[in-house]
């Protein structure tokens, strides 16, 4: 080609063959490469013959010599010009085959070839526009279209490929000879300058086909780099500054400004790109910010990983922030694992190249992967396969494994590199998790060598002959000597010393069997002998206390169920009678707070023992809690049979029981009965048997009664009026009625006595004797009771602001114990106190005789609260019980009532008169106000009157009335006795 051009310069005259024999010579040097090095893909080389073709033969006839110029030189003219685009079209398949997208590389490109298109406008277009041929202005033109695509491909090519280089060395030849044609064409129309930068295309062409680089053109090459080298920031800054620079230029050297319309557009062009530059900067630098901080947090979760599973859960995890958001995406990490027999050829060669390009990532079609790995990927036909490699591995094999990650295509060229960075962390995490591992199991190995050596077990493996081929430590203790080497029956036979004849006789042994012959590591049957001697006794001592009662060592609630269900289940076979007893003992509480809980243990344990002994054998004693008992009677054919056992029990009882102290405590119960005719059911004969037993401890102590469904009626009208009593303390359906307290001497009334009444929806008016025991027993009486107070001292109110101030006016009312014991009563009374807005001394509390004997009744240290602050306490119905009397003298009172039946009888009965002057005489000495109930006739007043009972209350005076008719009687002028 040097010869050549030598030639065209030195010979005009053989110009025209020299155009062609320049441009065959490409175009066959080209051909025969691509048989030579067959790249993947001709269609670019071939392209490049037919640019080649156009030049050579657009520039022989654009210079036909003679009479053809006229004719060929337009044709000359088409085909040189079309030798421009397809040389574009070159690059560009070069570009599109070897490079990626790169937006950086098409703006930068695109720069340049702006900044060099005002340069060539302003100084030689512009000035010559309508001065030169067509031709003048359509290279030019050309030229700028393969330095814009040349340019793009110079700046995406990752590494130097010496084919790209010597192709793009010459076309910047060419373009430099076309700059001085033209700018020659000015002057005079020099050809040579121009037809040499053709040869020197020419030159480049037939070199880079030749050079082996040439394949790299169109394989696919490294990802693109975003960065901003110092080279492209200053071709930013040249391209930037050209605008500037040409009006400088044109100003002091031509004294005259060029077009500005064209400059203007170019330079906004410009500048327009510079920053569509530097905004894909700014983008790159937050896609990079944000994939190291998806790198940062993947390699605190990797440190952290336990297993594989958790690196794999790390990888996507990191994967899905590298990729922009909503990008589909496949991941697949592939660990090497230990295979039996050697590799497919594809399969090997590929681990080779993986061991041999360390942690580089490839972009591989998915087919191409590994058939497992393919199928889970098959929706994105790229994959970028990276593969996991240690160089220092301790155990030699580098190859840890392969990150396939498979995307859009688009998005995989920039993922590259981080990838990478993720491989090498999640190959450092693989290999510490096998490495912990194993370290683990080579622990664990020692470990349970260490128990096998140390276990009491015995550990044997068998062969196939049963020839003991190992025996652990413990069997030379355990048979005395060590059975290796010996047969297992003859092992058996031998064993002649104590130990093992103990072994044989009293010791239980658990026998466990493996076949362990197909592994490798025993190769044999493990047995394995272990005494369960004291396991069994622990089971059968839990199993024990599971069903019967820790301290009497009776059967428990639990088992006493079961032997009920089975004793129904024969029953109902043989026709036979079953019978249940529930068993409570009377006043245990107080044996627990007198004598203690030792004392209170020592009886039940007497009582259980007593139970039993006075049950046959068939039948069974049980402990169901606290003082509660059970007796299960089966076998027999008459109900009377439980009835006596019934007796049986209660004789059981009755002797005296001396605890270990000395004390002597006596066992007092009350039983009750029932019997399969009355119920089919285990649960049903319970039930009855609780209310038998209720029904028991209300007929007294030591008793027993039999169930009977009237009992069960009574039993069910009761639970009614609770609840329809539950209801009316709810929606306030109780009256207050006042009786009037009169001053015997003056007939004056002192105070008033609140009586409640329930006022019921059915029923009417029902009087306290009625519910007062079930309002009790379900402690209702507590919230009933506060509200009598809240209305007895609300009325009372109402009273002391109509009446005058000197008639200090008090109500009575009747409190239970059972309100004592709501935390805060003391307290309670004196707000309401505040609230009705009167002072202590209004009102009066009025508690039954019976309270006076319970030294701990949390009643009196409320009531000493109470007193200290004016409210009074009056002692109800004293008199029927003469053993309290004794203790008025130590209680917080202040008022004794006595009771109607005293009054009834002291007109017939001078003895009742008797006992009452008694008590007027014990009350007045002790500072005591005395107010006897039921005066009902004058005589009964006269009598009480010369007593000197200061007050009393009756029908004589009045019957009970609501609020305001007991204001109307105080307000009257007429006294209340006529």
């Amino acid at each position: 080609m040097a010869l050549l051009a030598a030639t065209f310069v030195l010979e005009p005259g053989a110009r025209t063959e020299l155009r062609l024999l320049a441009g065959g010579s490409a175009a066959l040097a080209v051909v025969v490469a691509m048989r030579r090095h067959r790249p993947s893909d001709r269609v670019s080389w071939r392209m490049l013959v037919a640019a080649v073709g156009l030049s050579a033969l657009g520039g022989t006839a654009y210079a036909a010599p003679g009479s053809y110029p006229e004719l060929l030189r337009p044709l000359g003219t088409v085909l040189l010009v079309a030798a421009y685009p397809a040389l574009a079209a070159v690059l560009l398949v070069f570009i599109r085959r070897h490079t990626a997208k790169d937006r950086a590389a098409q703006f930068d490109a695109l720069t340049l070839t702006s900044g060099v298109a005002l340069l060539v406008w302003s100084f030689l277009l512009g000035p010559h526009l309508y001065d030169g041929s067509l031709r003048v202005i359509l290279f030019p033109l050309g030229d700028l279209l393969c330095l814009g695509v040349l340019t793009r491909l110079l700046l995406s090519t990752g590494r130097t490929v010496t084919a790209g280089n010597l192709l793009g060395f010459g076309l910047v030849l060419m373009l430099i000879a076309d700059l001085g044609y033209e700018i020659s064409a000015f002057a005079g129309n020099v050809e040579i300058v121009a037809d040499l930068g053709r040869f020197a295309l020419y030159t480049a062409a037939g070199l880079a086909a030749i050079h082996p680089s040439m394949v790299e053109l169109t394989r696919p090459g490294p990802p693109p780099s975003d960065e901003l080298t110092p080279a492209r920031l200053a071709l930013l800054g040249v391209a930037s500054m050209v605008a500037p620079a040409v009006l400088l230029t044109r100003m002091f050297i031509d004294g005259e400004l060029p077009d500005l319309t064209v400059v203007a557009l170019l330079s906004a062009l410009t500048f327009l790109l510079v920053l569509g530059r530097m905004a894909g900067i700014m983008a790159s630098h937050r896609l990079a910010l944000a994939r190291e901080r998806a790198l940062r947090q993947a390699s605190a979760e990797l440190v952290s990983a336990a297993d594989t599973d958790a690196v794999n859960a790390a990888v996507r995890t990191a994967v899905t922030h590298l990729l922009p958001e909503d990008t589909p995406h496949g991941v697949v990490l592939a660990v090497t694992i230990a295979q039996d027999g050697p590799l497919g050829p594809e399969a090997a060669q590929q681990a080779i190249q993986d061991r041999r390009s360390g942690t580089t990532a490839r972009l591989v079609a998915t087919r191409e992967v590994d058939w497992a790995v393919s199928v889970r990927l098959n929706q994105f036909p790229t994959t970028l396969r990276c593969p996991l490699v240690l160089t220092d591995r301790p155990t030699g094999d580098p190859l840890v494994g392969v990150l396939h990650v498979a995307a859009p295509s688009d998005a995989l060229p920039g993922l590259r590199r981080s990838v990478e960075a993720l491989a090498g962390q999640v190959a450092l995490a693989l290999e510490r998790i096998g490495l912990s591992q194993e370290v683990i199991r080579r622990n664990s190995e020692n470990y349970f060598r260490t128990l096998i050596q140390n276990t009491a077990d015995v550990i044997l493996i068998v062969d196939d002959e049963h020839g003991i081929r190992y025996a652990s430590p413990s069997a030379t203790a355990t048979f005395g000597q060590d059975p290796t080497g010996m047969r297992l029956a003859q092992l058996i036979e031998s064993a002649g010393n104590d130990d093992v004849r103990a072994l044989r006789t009293g010791v239980l042994l658990e026998t466990d069997s493996r076949d362990l012959r197909h592994d490798p590591t025993v190769a044999g049957t493990v047995i394995t002998l272990r005494d369960v001697t004291e396991r069994r006794r622990l089971e059968r001592e839990l199993t024990h206390q599971a069903f019967h009662d820790a301290m009497t060592g009776l059967p428990n609630r639990v088992l006493f169920h079961d032997r009920l269900r089975h004793a129904l289940a024969r029953a109902a076979r043989d026709g036979s009678i079953v019978g249940v007893l529930f068993i409570d003992l009377d006043d245990f509480k107080i044996v627990n707070d007198t004598y203690g809980h030792a004392a209170g243990d020592q009886l039940l344990i007497s009582v259980a023992h007593r139970l039993a002994g006075a049950l046959r054998a068939d039948d069974t004693a049980a402990r169901l809690g606290g003082d509660e008992f059970a007796a299960l009677v089966e076998n027999v054919h008459d109900a009377g049979a439980v009835e006596e056992t019934a007796q049986r029990i209660l004789r059981e009882f009755a002797p005296p029981i001396v605890t270990e102290d000395g004390t002597t405590l006596r066992a007092v119960a009350s039983i009750g009965i029932t019997t399969t005719p009355e119920a089919g059911s285990a649960d049903e004969l319970l039930r009855q048997a609780d209310l038998a037993l209720y029904v028991a401890k209300g007929a007294g102590k030591n008793q027993w009664r039999r169930y009977e469904k009237r009992l069960h009626d009574a039993m069910v009208e009761r639970l009614e009026l609770r609840s329809a009593l539950d209801h009316a303390v709810h929606e306030g359906q109780f009256l207050l009625f006042y009786q009037p307290i009169v001053d015997l001497a003056t007939d004056e009334t002192a105070g008033f006595e609140a009586l409640v009444r329930w006022h019921h929806p059915v029923r009417g008016v029902v009087a306290p004797d009625e519910f007062l025991e079930v309002a009790e027993e379900s402690g209702l009486i507590v919230p009933m009771g506060r509200w009598v107070i809240e209305q007895a001292l609300h009325t009372v109110a109402q009273w002391r602001r109509i009446m005058p101030r000197e008639r200090e006016i008090y109500v009575s009312v009747n409190v239970s114990p059972r309100q004592f014991r709501d935390p805060g009563f003391a307290d309670q009374i004196l707000q309401l106190l505040s609230y009705a807005g009167v002072p202590p001394q209004a009102l009066m509390l009025e508690l039954a005789e019976n309270v006076l004997a319970d030294d701990n009744s949390p009643v009196w240290p409320d009531l000493s609260v109470l007193r200290a602050q004016g409210v009074r306490v009056a002692i109800d119905d004293l008199g029927t019980g003469y053993s309290s009397l004794g203790y008025l003298g130590h209680r917080p009172i202040d008022v004794v009532k006595i009771d109607k039946a005293f009054i009834d009888d002291m007109v017939d009965d001078p003895r009742q008169t008797e006992s009452i002057a008694g008590i007027l005489q014990l009350a007045k000495s002790l500072d005591l106000v005395v107010i006897a109930e039921g005066i009902e006739t004058e005589r009964h007043r006269e009598l009480l009157a010369r007593m000197d009972c200061p007050l009393g209350q009756g029908y004589l005076f009045s019957s009970p009335v609501d609020g305001t008719e007991a204001l109307g009687t105080m307000s009257g002028t007429h006294p209340l006795v006529a």
